[in-house]
């Protein structure tokens, strides 16, 4: 008879084995973290190259984490009940084909949609990391294992885009996306020797309806808010309405179906929601924020590839020092604290881009608000990731990953989206309005085609400027350069006012401290104390 998978005990008395099991489980973070950011540095080029609009730039961008998005609730289930290990290496497996599509994609609408499947890849893989991590380590160890799981595996969405920025300046633009294809062949190696093949699960059956219910669901209300730049249309309004009955449905479902992906009971600690909520916005943010500097450096302040990522080095190198500084903070101080302050520097950030990121902007305010971001993201990771996991029960820990991959996924998706949105029609609004008041010789001169050409993306209106005379050229880019300042402007502003709504929601409603650690406590006894014929149906 074969030994047992590795148990808590196991782990915590075999710490060289712990550290390879660990770094395998952020290994596999890392294929989708890098993946969530490394589009955003091949945006202009790709905008250049296959000739993409700026509501097809938002698409590309945002279909990764829309596919991980989408499925993480539904793959995250199917990990608890059949395997966290079989799903962990399938993605790993699948992530590797989905890459190379992706490079070689010959228009941005194939691209979208090879970067979708490559999402849907990584809802296989992400979930199964931190579901095993829960598994397999308890008390302090747990905290100390997410911290890095966090810090490491989440520093590498903006860290991914400075290798992007090197691809760049020696390949092609679809280089970018092979990045991930060595580390998912890495992950999928060490993951079959190293990774626990038998992990405490749940028996329940898997709601399947449910799961189709969120994955449509979740996809249709992405997909709606990208297309809000073309204005709250009819049409708009009805796809917008069909999202809302669809998630509904599910949520409906979720009440009666005798095995639910998602327990409301469980779902409604304060823990719990306050973390989603405010996990969505902070991740999101993060996210939007590198859609958002990376055009905004490369096209309006004129840097290579390689230099605008580069930018965002700060970002990642404080959220990976910053996490295990959290993770102290946290046990001293409690979630709420470190969640707070997380919280704070994400919107400090926000407030340096919107002030100082101008035509002309020094690098220096550049890197100090990317600076902000990345800090705040590595203070509120690990007590969000905290909370989700230790609110819940271990046999439901793929509910508490999958709902920690949403915080990042959908919480990304959407933040980013609605970020794209604005920045699109900030863009063709401004170019709309100089169109209507120029002279009718002047409108002639330039023609209708090079106008909606100008007005589509930063792109268009470079190479329409290319076919005028130098000095008209530097009106049309100056013009460009405006007008993506603006939308850039109006984005970040969002961005800044969901980032101080997450601040007062924590500070208003998550437990301190003492109230904090005595309900994860019960959480942790009660969930020791049931065997599994005594655990409600809901969870059989």
């Amino acid at each position: 008879m074969s030994a047992p998978a590795p148990t808590v005990p196991d782990i915590a008395r075999r710490p060289a084995h712990a550290g390879l099991v660990l770094a395998t489980l952020i290994l596999g973070a890392v294929v989708a973290n890098i993946n969530l950011g490394i589009a955003n540095v091949a945006l202009p080029t790709i905008g250049r190259e296959l000739q993409a609009s700026q509501t097809q730039l938002t698409a590309v961008a945002n279909a990764f984490s829309l596919g991980l998005a989408c499925s993480v609730l539904y793959f995250g289930a199917i990990g608890d009940r059949y395997g966290r290990k079989l799903l962990f290496l399938i993605g790993a497996a699948a992530s590797i084909p989905t890459a190379m599509l992706a490079a070689w994609a010959s228009d941005p609408q194939l691209l979208a949609a090879y970067r979708f499947l490559g999402g849907l890849s990584a809802g296989l893989l992400f979930p199964t990391t931190l579901s095993l991590i829960t598994a397999l380590w308890s008390g302090p160890a747990r905290t100390k294992a997410i911290a890095l799981w966090s810090g490491i595996g989440g520093g590498m969405a903006p860290l991914g885009p400075i290798v992007g920025g090197w691809l760049l300046e020696h390949f092609w633009w679809g280089s970018v996306f092979l990045l991930t294809a060595p580390f998912a062949a890495l992950a999928l190696v060490l993951g079959i020797f190293l990774v626990p093949g038998r992990t405490r699960t749940d028996p329940a059956r898997v709601d399947h309806l449910g799961g189709v219910l969120s994955v449509i669901g979740v996809a249709a209300l992405v997909l709606v808010i990208e297309r809000v730049s073309g204005g709250l249309t009819p049409l708009w309004l009805t796809a917008f309405g069909v999202a809302l009955v669809i998630l509904a449905a599910f949520f409906w479902r979720q009440t009666r179906a005798p095995h639910p992906l998602v327990d409301l009971t469980l779902a409604k600690a304060t823990t719990f929601w306050v973390a989603v909520v405010a996990g969505m916005i902070t991740f999101g943010s993060l996210i939007g924020a590198m859609f958002i500097g990376q055009q905004f450096t490369q096209n309006v302040l004129a840097m290579e590839p390689l230099n605008a990522s580069l930018c965002a080095l700060p970002a990642a190198a404080a959220m990976v020092l910053g996490a295990p500084v959290a993770g102290q903070l946290l046990l001293r101080r409690g979630g709420r604290a470190t969640f707070a302050l997380g919280l704070l520097n994400v919107a400090l950030g926000f407030l340096v881009m919107l002030v100082t990121w101008r035509p002309g902007a020094s690098v220096t305010w550049v890197c100090v608000g990317y600076l902000f971001v990345g800090l705040g993201v590595g203070f509120s990771a690990t007590p969000a990731s905290r909370s989700l996991m230790s609110s819940l029960p271990v046999r439901r820990a793929g509910m508490g990953s999958a709902f920690l991959d949403l915080t990042r996924d959908l919480g990304g998706s959407i933040v980013q989206a609605a970020m794209g949105a604005l920045l699109a029609v900030a863009y063709t609004g401004y170019f709309t309005q100089a169109f209507a008041a120029l002279p009718p010789q002047q409108a002639q001169q330039l023609g209708s085609q090079a106008a909606q050409t100008i007005g589509s993306s930063y792109a268009g209106a470079a190479e329409v400027a290319t076919g005028f005379p130098q000095a008209q050229a530097a009106q049309i880019v100056a013009a460009a350069n405006t007008a993506f300042t603006e939308g850039k402007s109006a984005a970040i502003g969002l961005a800044l006012l969901l980032t101080l709504v997450a601040l007062g929601l924590v500070l208003w409603r998550y437990p301190r401290q003492q109230q904090e650690e005595a309900f994860f406590a019960s959480v942790a006894a009660a969930d020791a104390a049931a065997p599994p014929a005594s655990r409600p149906a809901s969870a059989r």
